[in-house]
């Protein structure tokens, strides 16, 4: 008879998921994924598989619940401008507030591993690409209600908005100065003229 399992799959996964986000993959061993977990490794290898399916199935579950919140989040401001406007200024504000500085986990994915592993290099750009029709939806949105000028590249905003998120992103783990991000996210959103 097989025995079920006594713990629960969603929780361990979450641990798993914030333990890689702190780290990283590279950085995670075994033992600190037992630890965090608080489960055995056959455990973890019965229900995740190795560690390399265990950090995508992490990375799936990041990728989905981010892009849902980010979703909510443009959808639940009706002005367009304000709603990219609050996004970035809180990507920002995170990182200022929080103690330690975790960037987006599927970010710090792309820059670990995406270049020197095909898998992650694809998981990375659909979670790119997702947020990017999130973007431009939104900014469909503007320009179908008057807020954003009809002449307005929507895909193409997107895309250059994702590329800024990125980047910002990135920038943030070095925590240069406040005014250079403000600055620099003022500047972003002047494509939504």
């Amino acid at each position: 008879m097989a025995r079920t399992r006594e713990f629960d799959e969603e929780k361990v996964l979450d641990a798993a998921m914030q333990l890689f986000w702190e780290k990283g993959y590279e950085a995670t061993s075994l033992s600190d994924l037992t630890s965090r977990m608080g489960i055995q490794r056959p455990s973890i290898y019965s229900t995740f598989g190795d560690k390399k399916e265990l950090f995508e199935a992490a990375l799936r579950r990041y990728t989905m619940s981010r892009a849902l919140e980010i979703r909510t989040k443009l959808q639940n401001t009706p002005s367009v401008k304000e709603a990219f406007r609050h996004f970035f200024k809180e990507v920002a504000d995170e990182e200022y507030t929080e103690g330690l500085s975790r960037g987006c986990f599927c970010i710090n994915t792309m820059v670990e591993l995406a270049p020197h592993d095909e898998k992650f290099e694809i998981l990375t750009r659909e979670h790119q690409m997702y947020l990017s029709v999130i973007f431009q939806e939104t900014i469909e949105r503007g320009i179908q209600s008057g807020e954003l000028d009809s002449s307005i590249d929507a895909k193409a905003t997107a895309q250059a908005l994702i590329v800024s998120l990125i980047g910002l992103t990135v920038i943030l783990k070095s925590r240069p100065n406040r005014s250079f991000v403000d600055n620099s996210i003022e500047v972003t959103l002047t494509l939504l003229r």
